[in-house]
């Protein structure tokens, strides 16, 4: 949470990718789930820069706490989200498969 996106990916895509390949998992679908996971925290508090630059852009007229508030649903839908492509990883996989083709 203390890391921008980028960050996180430089620091722990060296580490990861090599142990998600070896386990079997497709790369398709560990790259789905890190971005999506990579969404939340652009979201979540307490640091959540989309909120920041959303405040930057409506000034004084909507509280932080507002757009915390308003951005909830989608935060949970996102999390919904990162639990079916955990749970069920041919919908990440669908789409490329069939590119393949």
């Amino acid at each position: 949470m203390f890391l921008d996106w980028i960050g996180i990916l430089l620091l722990a895509m060296p580490l990861f990718v090599p142990i998600v390949l070896d386990m079997g998992f497709s790369n398709i679908w560990f790259g789905v789930v890190l971005c999506m996971n990579m969404h939340i925290s652009y979201l979540s508090p307490p640091f959540g820069p989309s909120i920041f630059y959303l405040k930057s852009v409506v000034g004084d007229e909507i509280s932080i706490n507002t757009i915390y508030r308003a951005n909830l649903p989608y935060l949970w839908l996102t999390f919904v989200a990162l639990a079916l492509v955990v749970a069920f990883p041919g919908l990440s996989l669908w789409l490329p498969s069939m590119m393949i083709k």
